[in-house]
Formats: structure tokens, C-alpha cells, sequence
């Protein structure tokens, strides 16, 4: 994962969260879930902030869409309390795995500010470049 690349990432999502008429904030980190590139949009909830970086984090750690993880682990779910794993997991909708051409994981994004529903639809544009 380059900063360059993350860089475009970034610019796809905020567009797709312009469309939405949404402000967000926007993390991309690396294979080794290390912060790469930033972007908090005018005005988006200094809460969600956290919020994206742990998404971004959550999907990589695990390689799966955060929406997923969040779906295994309800009360019952073969992952139950993973959330509380790590320093603190975001499992809810936000956060997905990017991968290269060779379909290997280089990265995630991680989208906060909205509901869950935008906040995929924004990160799914990011990782979409």
C-alpha cells in the first residue's frame, strides 16, 4: 500500500460520501494494519474519527468486511465478544479488506460518520480504486 494509492482511495470515498450528501472520516492502513493515509471531511463527528481507524484495523486484522465479523459475532456467533479483542474492534458496517490484482490483502479502509449503510457504500468506493 502506497500513500499515493491511498490517496486516490480517499479521494473515490469522499466523492461517493459527497453524492450521499454525508461527511466522513476516512482511514486506509497497510498489510501490517499500520495508518497509511487520513482524511477527516469539514465538520464529520470528531467521534467517528476512532471510529474508522479501528474499522480500517478490524478489516484488516481479519480480512473480512467489518458488516461480517459484526454478524458472527452476536450473542451465539462463533465469534462472540471478538470485539473486545485487539485494543477494541469495530464490528458494524465501515470497514473492508483492499486487495492487488494477485487478489492478495495489502490494506483495508475504514469509513465513519454516517449510518452504517453509507458508511459501507463510502468505504466500498474508496476500496473500489
Amino acid at each position: 500500500m502506497t500513500l499515493k494509492q491511498a490517496e486516490k482511495m480517499i479521494a473515490a470515498a469522499q466523492l461517493k460520501s459527497v453524492e450521499l450528501n454525508t461527511k466522513m472520516n476516512i482511514a486506509i492502513v497497510d498489510a501490517g494494519a499500520n495508518l497509511v493515509a487520513f482524511a477527516r471531511m469539514d465538520s464529520a463527528w470528531l467521534g467517528s474519527l476512532d471510529i474508522s481507524i479501528k474499522k480500517a484495523k478490524t478489516a484488516r486484522f481479519f480480512d473480512m468486511n467489518t458488516g461480517v465479523i459484526g454478524e458472527l459475532s452476536q450473542p451465539g456467533g462463533s465469534l462472540y465478544n471478538i470485539e473486545h479483542s485487539n485494543g477494541g474492534l469495530i464490528t458494524f458496517p465501515g470497514g473492508i479488506p483492499i486487495k492487488n490484482a494477485n487478489d492478495e490483502v495489502i490494506g483495508a479502509i475504514g469509513v465513519s460518520g454516517s449510518s452504517v449503510e453509507n458508511d459501507h457504500a463510502v468505504a466500498e468506493a474508496g476500496a473500489s480504486v
